[in-house]
């Protein structure tokens, strides 16, 4: 099958602490109304960005789904304005990029992702938001602080290497277990935290999951 082709778009959005470079991918095959997607990228002191392999892929999936997709650098990253706030700051910034993102594609129902210190910025930021549905990769629960007072309450799926070396599969396994509204939880056997040469395994995972 041909892979969907898609119009891609380098952008600068206003940010709250500066402005925030951006890239669009917009399938060519999108119907007005239907989802769109960002994706928030990890650690952004330890090389995290738009161009991690882990987000591109996510991305890229997202878009072959038919979703226009957005991935943005955080704060001090690239050309975003600003410095590093630890994941506060973070969430205005992933905040602001959906507010362009709405007012670009007017109604259309947010799809949120995010990968290592991305998963934890875009679940904390969830509840504030209009999501309809939350993707977490690798969150890094044994880092940050992942409590908050209210549960998700939107479809949402989890995906766990089972050989990450930095986030302990064992703890995102219990946190999970903990949730009041459980995730679809999905432990990828000999994973690492990157997901080294399984790439396809995590697209093939996504698109088996969400394609529908």
């Amino acid at each position: 099958m041909a892979k969907p082709t898609h119009r891609n778009e380098k952008l600068v959005i206003p940010g709250p602490a500066g402005q925030l470079e951006a890239e669009l991918s917009e399938p060519e095959t999108y119907q007005d109304g239907g989802p769109v997607a960002v994706v928030c990228h990890p650690h952004s002191l330890y090389g995290g960005s738009l161009r991690n392999k882990v987000v591109h892929i996510l991305a890229d999936t997202f878009t072959d789904m038919g979703l226009p997709t957005v991935r943005f650098n955080f704060r001090g990253v690239g050309k975003s304005g600003g410095k590093f706030d630890q994941g506060q700051g973070e969430q205005e910034d992933l905040k602001a990029v959906i507010a362009w993102l709405q007012a670009r594609y007017e109604g259309a129902p947010l799809w949120l992702a995010g990968f290592s210190f991305g998963a934890f910025v875009a679940y904390r930021a969830q509840p504030t938001l209009t999501v309809e549905r939350l993707l977490l990769v690798a969150p890094p629960v044994s880092l940050f602080v992942f409590g908050q007072p209210e549960p998700v309450t939107v479809p949402w799926m989890v995906i766990q290497g089972s050989e990450d070396e930095i986030v302990p599969a064992k703890e995102v396994e219990n946190w999970v277990a903990a949730q009041p509204n459980r995730p679809e939880f999905h432990l990828m056997q000999d994973a690492s935290h990157f997901f080294h040469g399984r790439l396809n395994d995590l697209r093939d995972l996504l698109l088996a999951g969400w394609n529908s």
